[in-house]
């Protein structure tokens, strides 16, 4: 316990440890009770408002009544419940593949799909889960990827091979320097933390040049990018990857993950994938309230349109006063640099009565600390512009701007 003590010690002077509010109303509306202060919402990855949808929480209130709580086993013994059949194929129309699996998180989704696709089993099937050494596979992933595909990767029985972000060069370089024969590249589809898009539609060239599986993480596209919000691939105009990745917790409000693709790649997983095999599913109530979200999200462009005309009118306006922000998407990283000059930053913004946490390592690399900004479709224009004065404000008095 002592070593425990000293690093948590020397965190906290260093400025890394975060400052932890508490929400004392509905988290995902634009205007919260945190830390008994109102203010407004700008971190919340609740995109497209439909969390806390009325018609969203009227089928969850249903569900809730007719199945309960939880649903008492794993998918492949007693927990598997006719609404998550229906959230899987509701997906999977949605993502545009043949079927889909639904995991209680999508950390779990990436945690335990990226092993299963790169298992080496050789001739005997169960070999996959004896094998402690790496097999002849190799996974190439953006060195900027979300913790649940680096963890993924860890745990993975293959070699891992990280190439610089969004490097098509560096990643064909690394491509032909290890050539085997069950290989994946996976990717971000929006970044998280950066707020840009991968080049999807080049890493997808690569994959069929080198006939290499593609993975894409589409939790911060899915509901969002192209013009139905399907996601990086619609985004582009190209087919889906092999493999498509997302998260409910995003744009559709709830919690969970899924991957999308082909009957085979979905039918393969729900035997090999650990973190489906031996976990609790999604909720019923949680998947009945996702299955209507993504019936919304799938209908109403009005949502979108009102997320991205957000989204342009503050990124325009945070350009003109000065800020140096990354990214293209809704996710508007307002790069600080400094960790201590973040929390000053988002601590005077509260104080202004907006909420925006300062992001630091370890999410980000030590010095590249920022506010990450998110818009939703929620936020009225009274609202931006309420936000867009205390960011200036606030910016000018601790010398970001």
């Amino acid at each position: 316990m002592e070593n425990i003590k000293k690093a948590l010690n020397w965190i906290k002077k260093q400025g890394l440890y975060p400052d932890i509010s508490v929400a004392e109303s509905c988290a995902t509306d634009p205007e919260v009770i945190i830390d008994g202060k109102k203010v407004l919402m700008f971190s919340s990855n609740n995109y497209l408002g439909l969390a806390n949808d009325e018609r969203v929480k009227l089928k969850m209130i249903e569900a809730a009544k007719k199945y309960g709580m939880g649903s008492g086993g794993s998918r492949l013994l007693s927990g598997n419940i006719d609404i998550h059949n229906e959230l899987e194929k509701q997906i999977a129309d949605f993502k545009g593949e043949e079927s889909a699996i639904t995991f209680l998180a999508g950390y779990m989704a990436n945690v335990g799909v990226i092993p299963a696709l790169v298992a080496d089993a050789g001739s005997n099937f169960l070999d996959m889960f004896k094998k402690s050494k790496e097999g002849n596979s190799a996974i190439f992933s953006d060195e900027l990827n979300h913790a649940s595909i680096i963890d993924g990767c860890r745990l993975a029985k293959a070699e891992r091979i990280i190439y610089k972000h969004k490097d098509m060069n560096d990643l064909e370089n690394k491509i032909k320097k290890h050539k085997k024969k069950n290989n994946l590249i996976v990717t971000d589809g929006v970044f998280s933390m950066d707020g840009d898009i991968a080049p999807l539609k080049d890493i997808k060239f690569l994959g069929k040049k080198y006939g290499i599986k593609v993975m894409v993480d589409d939790a911060h596209a899915s509901g969002l990018l192209g013009k139905s919000g399907r996601g990086t691939a619609e985004y582009f105009n190209i087919e889906n990857v092999d493999i498509t990745m997302g998260t409910f917790t995003k744009a559709f409000g709830g919690v969970g993950g899924f991957i999308a693709g082909s009957k085979d790649l979905i039918d393969y997983l729900r035997v090999t994938a650990r973190t489906y095999i031996f976990s609790a599913p999604i909720p019923p109530a949680v998947a009945a309230g996702l299955v209507e979200a993504i019936k919304i999200a799938s209908t109403d462009n009005n949502l979108r349109e009102n997320l991205w005309n957000n989204v342009g009118r503050v990124r325009e306006e945070l350009k003109k006063m000065g800020f140096n922000i990354l990214g293209e998407t809704n996710i508007i990283p307002i790069l600080v640099g400094n960790e201590k000059k973040a929390v000053s930053f988002s601590r005077e913004l509260f104080e202004n009565n907006v909420f925006i946490p300062a992001v630091r390592w370890p999410a980000v690399p030590e010095g590249q600390a920022r506010l990450r900004l998110t818009i939703m479709a929620t936020h009225t224009n009274s609202h931006i512009e309420k936000l867009l004065q205390a960011l200036e404000k606030s910016g000018k008095k601790v010398g970001v701007i």
